[in-house]
């Protein structure tokens, strides 16, 4: 299994590698990606994930497939998001509850913009253009705050640890 660095691990703090158009199809790049998604199915509350949380220090972050609207499904290739860009943020932003998978169990509020659009390229090398609003625009900032070496816990509010609750059943 993939393992998921904690907050302490030095590459979630470096600037991730821009990655090269054509090696986007390349199997070491497919590798990552197939790792994230192991990563990310392993955890039970996963919404994304950014390379560098798998000690990966590359352009890339991976979306649920469940995360979308009706208007704006989360369906591949629209779910990796290789080399992206925020080019667009509305100027309405709210203090949203955060997490994060490689700062478990603590939450916290951090100011997001309440829109945001990205562009970026898919895993066959496709560029696209994503905007989105809500929880998804969250994403895309939180995960594109990775890629440049910031956690959540750099910018949130109130933040306390939440550890998950213990199971009391008897197996």
């Amino acid at each position: 299994m993939t393992k998921i660095l904690q907050t302490e691990h030095k590459t979630l703090r470096r600037i991730a590698d821009k990655i090269p158009i054509s090696d986007i199809t390349s199997a070491p790049i497919q590798k990552v990606l197939s790792n994230m998604k192991k990563a990310m199915a392993s955890q039970d509350d996963a919404v994304a994930i950014a390379a560098p949380q798998i000690d990966s220090s590359l352009r890339i972050f991976l979306i649920a497939p469940n995360l979308g609207t009706k208007e704006h499904p989360m369906e591949p290739p629209h779910t990796v998001f290789i080399n992206p860009e925020i080019i667009k943020r509305s100027k309405t932003s709210r203090y949203m509850e955060e997490g994060c998978l490689s700062v478990r169990w603590k939450y916290g509020r951090v100011k997001r913009s309440d829109k945001a659009t990205v562009r970026a390229y898919d895993e066959n090398g496709k560029r696209f253009t994503y905007g989105a609003s809500g929880l998804v625009a969250q994403i895309f900032q939180h995960e594109t705050d990775h890629l440049d070496g910031v956690l959540f816990t750099d910018k949130a509010i109130d933040v306390e640890d939440l550890p998950p609750p213990t199971d009391t059943t008897n197996h």
